[in-house]
Parts: structure tokens; sequence; C-alpha cells
């Protein structure tokens, strides 16, 4: 049984009968959010999610889950906020602590990212993983210290390909290419990522041996026929060699895979517009903007919505609801936001409003089932 139904069964056997359908709702609501993720409705995945979390606070396993979807938003306060949590409910819960320390990088706070990455080597000097977390929270604040733990976990574990990839990423960031180049090499050698393809292919066009990086860059494409990113960044670097044609044919097949990938859109409006295409070129400079804009309106949302659940969290209902409301100003179709607005509605007494809010989150994404409706 997964530690979360544990968790969930030893609460039940000690709560009233309250507290056993609380912790009842918040198992059913965890699990149906990761069978939401497994087929990608992230969005309503995060909405049972934070339903979960407030009804079950001292969970570490949905405290942890949440973090992530969180992270995933861009939400990274809230999501260091989620592992905060976790960790603080399982002390010895690696997965999580993992995680805060690099929500701690990507939301400005390294220096206690380094500081926690640290302790969990002194516990455990020779401890591979330890030392790897630790090169990732000095990649943002010591490329020196960075290479140093990295190549630590090397010496300790010399097929680590996680180590060796992220070692060349701090390389490379570090103005030594050709290290990390070859780095990359050696990695490929132990296990041909897609990743690993395409960030040699990278390094290889910065440095101008753009044969080298297109062959990288389609060897990603063949360990990955669905790797967009790398369809894209071939489309480029075949423009930089004026191939409009390839470069048009990748760039369609990166648009294929994935339809609002901005870049691709913005590079093929400009190999069409080199080719005399000027209608097609307006048409996808128009697509490459609106995506960028949009996606910038559903990270607001989103972070919106996630400071509103913090508030309704802590029973700052009409708080809650302003955030909710703000959120659905800046989209009106972020369906989490009316989820959340619909839970705080109901809690201040508000049935209709709290229906209306679930009834329209469900039409704009039909997993969101309301509050004690029966999953189908």
């Amino acid at each position: 049984m997964p530690l979360a139904g544990i968790f969930a069964c030893l609460l039940l056997a000690h709560a009233g009968p309250d507290a056993q359908a609380a912790v009842s709702h918040a198992t059913d609501a965890y699990r149906r959010a990761i069978d939401l993720e497994a087929v990608g409705n992230n969005a309503a995945a995060l909405s049972l999610l934070w339903e979960a979390a407030g009804l079950a606070p001292r969970d570490a396993d949905i405290q942890n889950r949440l973090g992530e979807a969180l992270e995933r938003i861009g939400a990274l306060d809230a999501a260091v906020d989620a592992f905060r949590a976790a960790v603080a409910e399982r002390p010895a819960f690696t997965k999580a602590s993992n995680n805060l320390i690099l929500a701690l990088v990507k939301s400005g706070k390294g220096p206690e990212a380094v500081a926690r990455a640290r302790r969990l080597v002194s516990a455990s000097p020779d401890n591979p993983d330890a030392l790897f977390t630790l090169g990732l929270a000095q990649s943002e604040q010591d490329y020196t210290e960075a290479i140093r733990s990295f190549r630590r976990v090397l010496e300790l574990a010399p097929r680590h390909v996680l180590a060796r990839y992220n070692l060349a990423l701090v390389l490379n960031r570090a103005d030594r290419q050709a290290e990390a180049a070859a780095e990359l090499e050696r990695s490929i050698a132990i296990d041909p990522r897609p990743e690993t393809h395409y960030q040699l292919g990278v390094i290889y066009w910065h440095q101008g041996d753009l044969s080298r990086a297109a062959d990288a860059l389609r060897a990603a494409i063949a360990a990955d026929p669905r790797y967009a990113e790398a369809y894209s960044t071939l489309g480029a670097l075949l423009k930089a060699r004026r191939d409009w044609k390839g470069a048009a044919d990748a760039l369609w097949r990166a648009i294929a895979v994935k339809p609002d990938l901005a870049p691709a859109h913005y590079t093929l409006a400009q190999v069409l517009e080199l080719s005399g295409d000027a209608a097609g070129a307006r048409e996808h400079f128009h697509i490459a903007e609106r995506l960028r804009s949009e996606a910038e309106l559903l990270q607001e949302a989103g972070v919106w919505t996630s400071v509103g659940t913090q508030k309704l969290d802590r029973g700052e209902l009409v708080g809650g609801v302003e955030c909710f409301q703000r959120a659905i100003a800046i989209v009106e179709t972020y369906a989490p936001a009316h989820y959340q607005l619909g839970r705080a509605l109901q809690r201040l007494g508000q049935p209709d409003a709290a229906r209306r809010a679930f009834a329209r989150a469900q039409q704009l994404n039909p997993s969101l089932i309301p509050p004690g409706d029966t999953p189908h």
C-alpha cells in the first residue's frame, strides 16, 4: 500500500466521524490526482491535490505531490511551503527533501538550499545521491564547488549518468564547452538519452560546428521521435545554414508534436519570411505572440489560485475568494480557479454560488468533479 494510504489508515483508526470523512476524502482526491497526472490532466490534478492537502495537511506524500504540481506551474513559493510541510512531517523523506532543495534554488533561496544539502552530505559523506543533490544546489551559486561535487559523485559512482550530465551543464555555463562536450559524450556511451544528445547538439552549435550539431539533434530525435524541442532547435540550426526547406520541415514536425511550442512558430515565421511567404510568416508571428502571452497569463492565474488556496487553508475565506476571482479575471477559462472558488463559497455558506463555480470548473475540465459527487 502507498505511504499515503498507510498514513490515512492510521489516522482513520484514531479519528472521529468528521475527521474520518475528511481523511477518506483526502485519500480519494489524492489517488484521483495521481490518475489524472498519468494522463496529462495536470490542471485537474492540481485542484484535487490542493483539496487533499487542505483536508490532510500532515500527509507528507500529499504535500510533496502538491509541491511538485505547484513547481510545474511556477508557483515556487507555494511549492517550497508544501515541500517544507512534507519534510517537517517526515524528515527522512528523501524525495521531498531533494525537491525542497531544488525549489529553494529556483525561488532564489540558494544559500538555504546549499546549507540543507551540506547537512545531508555531512550525515552521509560518501553517499553519491547526497553529493549529487549538493552539486545541483551549488550549480546556481558556485560553479567551482558544483563541479567539485559532481566529480566526487563520479569518483564514487562512475556510471551516475545524471551527475555526468549535470556536470556537463555546469561546465558549459562556466564557458568550458570542450570539457562539457566530452562529458556528454561519455554520458551517451553509458546511456544514450535524448536530452544528452540534445545538449551535445546545442554545444556543438555554439562552438560553430553546425554539421556535428545537426547530427546530435537528429540523434536526439531518433531516440525520441516526439522530442518537439529537438525538432525546433534543428529547424533553427538549419535556418542558420540557409536550408529553408529542411528548416521548415523540422519546424512543422515540432508544431505537429507540440502545437503550443511558441519558439517553433516564431522560427517558422522567420523561415517563411525568408522564403518569400509573407502571409504565412505573419500568421506564425501572430501565433507565437499569442502563445507567449497566453502562457504568461496562465502562469499568473495559477499563482493567484495558489495564493488563494493558501488563504483558504488558513481559513481566510474572503481573501481566498478575492484571489480566485482575480485569477478568473486574468484567464476566465482557468478551471482550477473556478473549482477553488467553489470550495471557498461552499465554506462561506453560499451553496448556489458554489454550485455555479463547480459547474463552470467541470464544464472547462470534466475531470474536476465537485466535492461529494461520485467519479464515474
